[in-house]
C-alpha cells in the first residue's frame, strides 16, 4: 500500500533556542512573512520536481494560515544560491523584501532516487532553526513537501503539522459507495474496497494501521474491519439489526458502536475480536454516533431521551449529562484529540452547518454557513483542522478548513459523491 518516508536527520534538529511556540488557530493570528524558494538542483537540473516540491509545500504552509508567502523569484539574487548553511545566506536582502521566515534548500536525482535537502531560517536572527535530509523515491516528491511542512509546524509551534496523514471517504465512482484513501491535500486517491454495497462509517486506529466501517453487503448493517497495509479485511460484529458507527479507542483496542440486537439502539463496548465488553447506555431513546475524548475515559454520543437529537457526554462513573442546548437536531459529534472541543453538525431551517463546543457545554461557535449541509466533521490529529463534508454544489464533497472555520479548501477528487471522512493518525 503505502510507502512510509524514513526523513533523515543531516543537521540538528534545532540549531539556538527556539522562538516562542505559536498557536495557529487563535482568532486575529498574525501571519508571519515567509519566504519560500523551489529547491535548486545539486546535480542534473529536475525543474518539474522541484516546482512540484515547493507548490505543495507552499499550499500546506497557506492552509495553516500561519504564513504570509512572498514570492522572491524576481527580486533577490540570494534565491539563485544554494544556501545550505547559513554562512551562504544574505540575511539582510530578504530582510528589506520584509521575509522573517526563509526556506531554501536543494535536491539530487539518482535514478528513481530522490534526495531533498531543505532548510528552515530565522531571517530576522539570521541563523538556521531546523535542517532535514529526505531519501525516497522521485514519486515520493508530495510526501517529501508535507513530510517538511509538518516539520516547519513542529519547529514553530512545538506541534507536528497533520500533512502527512491521509483521509479516509466514501465514495461511490464505482456506482456503489465504497471506502477510499488519498492524501491531506486530495491526491492519490485509492479504493480499498469492493463490497458493491453501501459502506459508510470508516474510522482510523490509534495506530492508523486499521480502519472499521459499516457494510451492507450482506443484508445487515455489519461492522467490518480493514488492515490498510496487508488488505485484510474481517467481520467484527454482524449481530442483528444495527452494527454502526464503530470508533476505536484512542488508548487501545475497545470499540465503541451502537447495536441494536434488543431491539432498541445502544452504545456498547466490544474487544478488538467483536466481543460483547460493556453495555454503555439503557434508555428508551436512541443513542448513536458515539466519539471518545483523547484520555480514553469518556465518550459524547447522540440520543434523543430528551425529545429532539442532542449531544450527551458519559463519564467514567456510568453518568450521563446532556451537552447541547441548542438547536432541534445535533448530530455526528467529534472529540478533539486535545480534548479542548468537540465538533458536530447542527440542522437549522433544514440545512446542516458544523459547531463546535467545549466539553463542558460553553462556548458553542458556529463555524460554516451558506448554502448546502455541511455534515461528519473530523478532527485532524493534531486538533488544529477539521475535515466534513459539503453538498453545496450540487454533490458531496470532501473539505478541510482550520479549527475556527477559515480556510475552506475542497480536496475530493473529481467524480461522483465523497462524503464521511476520517482522518489518521500521523504517519
Amino acid at each position: 500500500m503505502r510507502r512510509l518516508l524514513l526523513p533523515i536527520l543531516l543537521l540538528l534538529t534545532m540549531v539556538g533556542n527556539a522562538p516562542a511556540a505559536i498557536e495557529i488557530s487563535a482568532p486575529g493570528q498574525q501571519e508571519i512573512p515567509l519566504a519560500l524558494v523551489a529547491p535548486l538542483p545539486l546535480a542534473e537540473p529536475r525543474p518539474a520536481l522541484a516546482g512540484e516540491f515547493a507548490r505543495v509545500l507552499r499550499d500546506d504552509l497557506v492552509f495553516s494560515g500561519l504564513f504570509r508567502l512572498i514570492d522572491a523569484r524576481a527580486f533577490l539574487a540570494d534565491a539563485g544560491r544554494m544556501g545550505l548553511v547559513s554562512i551562504d545566506v544574505d540575511f539582510a536582502e530578504w530582510r528589506l523584501l520584509g521575509a522573517e521566515m526563509l526556506i531554501k534548500g536543494g535536491y539530487r536525482v539518482r535514478g528513481e532516487q530522490l534526495i531533498v535537502e531543505a532548510r528552515l531560517f530565522d531571517v530576522r536572527a539570521g541563523r538556521l532553526l531546523d535542517g532535514r535530509r529526505y531519501v525516497g523515491r522521485t514519486g515520493d516528491v508530495r510526501r517529501i513537501a508535507h513530510a517538511f511542512a509538518d516539520q516547519v509546524l513542529k519547529t514553530l509551534t512545538g506541534r507536528f503539522g497533520p500533512f502527512s496523514s491521509r483521509i479516509a471517504f466514501i465514495g461511490d465512482q464505482t456506482g456503489h459507495k465504497e471506502l477510499y484513501l488519498m492524501d491531506v491535500d486530495g491526491h492519490n486517491p485509492i479504493r480499498i474496497t469492493a463490497h458493491r454495497s453501501i459502506v459508510l462509517n470508516p474510522d482510523f486506529s490509534a495506530d492508523g494501521r486499521r480502519i472499521l466501517f459499516t457494510s451492507y453487503r450482506d443484508g445487515n448493517t455489519n461492522l467490518y474491519q480493514k488492515e490498510i497495509y496487508t488488505g485484510r479485511e474481517r467481520r467484527i460484529s454482524s449481530r442483528k439489526g444495527l452494527n454502526v458507527g464503530g470508533r476505536f479507542s484512542p488508548v487501545d483496542d475497545r470499540i465503541a458502536l451502537t447495536l441494536s440486537k434488543d431491539g432498541n439502539p445502544e452504545i456498547y463496548l466490544l474487544s478488538a475480536t467483536g466481543k460483547i465488553v460493556e453495555r454503555l447506555t439503557r434508555h428508551w431513546g436512541i443513542d448513536i454516533d458515539p466519539s471518545w475524548s483523547p484520555d480514553g475515559d469518556e465518550l459524547v454520543f447522540v440520543s434523543n431521551r430528551r425529545g429532539n437529537p442532542h449531544l450527551f457526554i458519559k463519564a467514567p462513573g456510568g453518568e450521563v449529562r446532556r451537552l447541547t442546548l441548542n438547536g432541534k437536531y445535533n448530530a455526528t459529534p467529534a472529540w478533539s484529540p486535545t480534548g479542548d472541543r468537540i465538533a458536530f453538525s447542527r440542522k437549522e431551517n433544514g440545512v446542516f452547518d458544523i459547531y463546535t463546543i467545549r466539553p463542558d457545554g460553553s462556548d458553542e461557535r458556529r463555524l460554516t454557513f451558506g448554502p448546502g449541509n455541511k455534515e461528519h466533521p473530523r478532527w485532524s490529529p493534531d486538533g488544529r483542522f477539521l475535515v466534513y463534508s459539503s453538498d453545496a454544489s450540487g454533490r458531496k464533497e470532501i473539505f478541510l478548513m482550520r479549527s475556527d472555520g477559515t480556510g475552506q479548501w475542497k480536496i475530493s477528487p473529481p467524480g461522483g459523491n465523497c462524503n464521511h471522512p476520517a482522518w489518521s493518525p500521523r504517519f
